[in-house]
This record gives structure tokens, sequence and C-alpha cells, in this order.
């Protein structure tokens, strides 16, 4: 039994790790109704201004199973102030910014900083709480939090930047992050792996994320440089070779960031693919989406910012619902229902005119998409542990946040790019700025909707309805974690 104390001691540091993940979750969204403006500010040409987003959502998915990997080794609380120390001063030196080369690399450092916070502060919880009731109590607020972060992201995005200044998303971390960096010394213990060596795949962190990088660049610039240019095609090989260099790295070392023996669960890796797509469908959505408010009918930040109420109270209102389908066996259709209802969203927004209205043409798509979220996220969270080994789980949970953010940093590149190159087609034939921006968003939306509908394969042909029942009854009971070593 565990004394009173010791759950008082709990839950004291409980708020200050799930304040670190909030803003990790924010950051995800808040730029995104202000994009516009610090465009317009830093001077951003049309095709580099996704880098906002990318650059942060790149080195945080690319670096989130390293930073998993430092933290059980070299101790979690350690680990989360060092996350904690870079995150803050990096969102100060976003605020800071007076170019946009310089907001770019800030940004990068902030996804880095989140990748190595977010994972150790997660261990600590799963290491604070025994399984049972009250660490499902924990997670439970944990994804509430997760489910909330997006919608206050882009809510306080829009008030912030019109009341205050966009420079303001970025300093609203500072003083958060230096209150949590002075507390988690005194509240939250330390722990980590009992193990013998150390061992950190560096490689393979480098070779995975270059490739990533390079590949967002080739297709975001292809619009400006041609997609047969001779830096878009070099671009691309060697992002190619990259990622074949990181494949062979996984294989061949004794301790690789990314085992791939993970993917024989076929419903973890249906489930991955599925992650991949939402993240590439649902969040260059959101981006195409705000830019389209904003650029064509002329929203504020605030304004766009509440539009968006429209999907995100939508998946909250239904993820109980989704929740009561999912632990009655029907997780895989839940999840192909879900990508569905996203795919269908976006191809509805396909239609909106450059004289458009929200209630007439974005509530409806909004709330759809929205819902799909609801229908989506809950399944593949379960699909991407199903199967895995119990000193596997900690892998397999960094692994899905790792596929969806770096399929919204591969989303918005391709949303960017079609949208951009359709847009200076149809200006050249003639067209006027708006009717050309919005045919250029009409094309991308199209594409971000089939992207959506292409889970569909995945989850029917990968996805194993035993599996995922035996994931359902695990999650819901919890699993014991692996042995653990204080570390004072």
């Amino acid at each position: 039994m565990t004394s009173p104390s010791l759950n008082i001691n709990r839950w004291r540091a409980f708020p200050l790790l799930a304040t670190a993940y909030f803003m990790t979750i924010i950051d995800l969204t808040i730029v995104n109704v202000s994009l516009p403006t610090i465009g317009r500010d830093l001077h951003f040409s049309p095709t580099s201004l996704q880098w906002v987003v990318t650059a942060y959502a790149l080195t945080f998915g690319g670096l989130l199973l390293l930073g998993g990997r430092a933290a059980d080794l070299l101790g979690r609380r350690r680990i989360l102030m060092v996350g904690l120390a870079l995150f803050t001063i990096a969102s100060l030196a976003c605020g800071l910014a007076t170019g946009a080369a310089f907001l770019i690399g800030a940004r990068a450092v902030q996804g880095l900083g989140a990748a190595i916070m977010l994972p150790a502060a997660l261990s600590i919880v799963m290491n604070m709480f025994e399984e049972g009731a009250e660490r499902n109590k924990a997670l439970g607020i944990w994804g509430g939090l997760g489910a909330a972060g997006a919608t206050v992201g882009l809510i306080a995005g829009g008030f912030l930047t019109r009341y205050a200044g966009w420079q303001y998303i970025f300093y609203l971390n500072v003083p958060i992050g230096a209150t949590a960096l002075l507390l988690a010394p005194r509240i939250v213990p330390e722990s980590r792996l009992a193990t013998v060596r150390r061992r950190f795949d560096v490689a393979g962190a480098i070779t995975s994320t270059a490739g990533l990088v390079l590949l967002v660049d080739a297709i975001s610039q292809a619009p400006q440089y041609g997609w047969g240019a001779t830096r878009t095609l070099a671009l691309l090989a060697a992002s190619a070779v990259l990622m074949v260099t990181f494949l062979v790295i996984e294989s061949r070392v004794q301790s690789p960031l990314l085992p791939l023996s993970i993917f024989r669960s076929r419903t973890l890796a249906g489930a991955n693919v599925a992650g991949l797509l939402l993240g590439g469908s649902f969040f260059a959505f959101v981006f195409v989406g705000t830019l389209y408010m904003q650029q064509v009918l002329h929203y504020s930040a605030l304004q766009s910012g509440v539009a968006w109420l429209a999907a995100s109270l939508t998946s909250v209102a239904l993820a109980g619902v989704s929740q009561w389908l999912v632990t009655r066996g029907g997780a895989k259709i839940v999840m192909a229902v879900g990508m569905t209802l996203i795919g269908a969203g976006v191809i509805w927004a396909t239609q909106v005119p450059v004289d458009g209205h929200f209630l007439a043409n974005l509530a409806g798509p909004f709330a759809v998409a929205g819902a799909g979220t609801a229908f989506a996220f809950i399944p593949i969270s379960i699909g991407a542990l199903a199967g895995v080994a119990q000193h596997r789980a900690g892998l397999a949970s960094g692994l899905l946040n790792t596929s969806q953010q770096l399929g919204g940093a591969i989303g918005i590149a391709i949303a960017s790019s079609i949208a951009a190159s359709h847009t200076k087609a149809l200006l050249h034939a003639g067209d006027a700025a708006p009717s050309a921006l919005t045919g250029g968003f009409q094309r991308a939306l199209w594409v971000l909707g089939a992207v959506a509908l292409l889970a569909l394969p995945a989850i029917f042909t990968l996805v194993r309805r035993n599996e995922l029942s035996d994931a359902v009854v695990k999650t819901t009971i919890g699993e014991r974690q692996p042995a653990l070593a204080s570390a004072s």
C-alpha cells in the first residue's frame, strides 16, 4: 500500500508534468492563426511560411524516441529539466525574432526541447502511479489535456495576436517554463531504468531527422524551383539515401532507436500508418483552412481561432461515444469511420468559394472532420500498443507520437507546395488574387482529403480485430511497467 503522503506528493508533481505536456501540445497549433501576421512582419515567402509549423513538428517528432531513451537511461527528472530549459529559452528567442531564418531556427530548437521534455514527463507519470484506478485517473486527465490543447492553442493564438502581438504566443511559455524549472527539483521524483550500459542511437536520430528535413524542404520549395529542377531532385535523392541509411543502422546497432522488429505486429504497423495519415490530413487541414480564412475571407486571427471551435467542440463531445464503441469491440470499424469522416470533411471543404461564409461553407466541414478525430484518435492509440511487449510500451507510444507529428509536417509541406503552385498558375492565367488563392487552397484540400482516405486500405489490410480487442482490455486494465531503479 502507498502512504497518504506519497499520494499527496504524486498529485503535487502531476500538475507540473501536465503543464509541461500542455505547453508542447499548445505550441503545435498556437502559431497557425498567427501565420499570416508573422509572414507579413518577417517577410516570409508563401512557400517558406509553413516552416514556422514544420520546423517545430520535424524536430519534435524526429527526436521523440531519442528523448525517451535519454530519459530512461540518464534520469527522467534531469532530462525533463533539460527539455524545459531548451523549450523556454527557444520560446523567448522565437518572440525576439526579427527575421524568418532566425524564427525557423528557434522553432526547431523549441521542437527539440519538446521532444526531450514530453517523453520524460509521461515516463515520470507512469512511474509515479501504479496500475489501476489511480493511474487511469491520471492518464484520463493527461489525455483530456491533449485534446483541449489544440483548441486552447488556436484561441489563445488568435487572442494574443490581436490584443498583444504575435510575439506573445511565444513569450507566454517563458514564465510558465521558468516556474516549472524552479519547482521540478522540489516536487518531481527522480527515476531511471536499471541497466548496465547506456547506449544511444545518435546516428539513427541524425539520419532519420536529416532525411525528413530534406524531404520537406524539397517538397515545399518545388513550386519555386520546379519539380524537375536539379535542386529538387538532388534533395529528394539525398533524403532517400538518408532514410535507407537509417533503416540499415536500425537493423545493425545493438540498441536501435527504432527496433524494426516492433513492426512484426501488423496491427501496430497499421495503426502507425493511420496515425501518419491522420497527421498528414487533419493537421494540414488546420493549416490550409486558417490561411483561407485569413487571406481570402479576411478573418482576424481571433476569428480564425474561434471558427475552429466547430471542430474542437465536436471532437470533445463525441470522445465519450468513441470510447464506448471501442470498448465494445468495434475499434477497427471506429478507426475506419474516423478516418472516413476526416476525409469527407476535408473534401467537403474543397467547395469553399471566394466569398464564403462560416455557417454556410465552413461549419459543416469543420464539424465533420472534428467528429472524425474523435473516432480516429482513440482506436489508433490503442492499436499502436497492440501486441507490444511490456518493456516496449514506451517505445510504441513514442512511435505513434512520432508518426503523427511527422505526418503533420509532411502533410503541411505537400499542401503548401500544391496551393502555391496552383495559385501561381491561376495568377499567370489572369485570375484575381482572391480567386487564385481560393483555387490553390481547393486543390490542396482535395489532396489532403485523399490522404485521409488512404488510411482505409491500411486499416482493413493490416489491423487485426483480435489484437485490437486484446489491446483494448490491456489499456483499460493498465499494464505493469518495467523494473525501475530510483536515482537520487
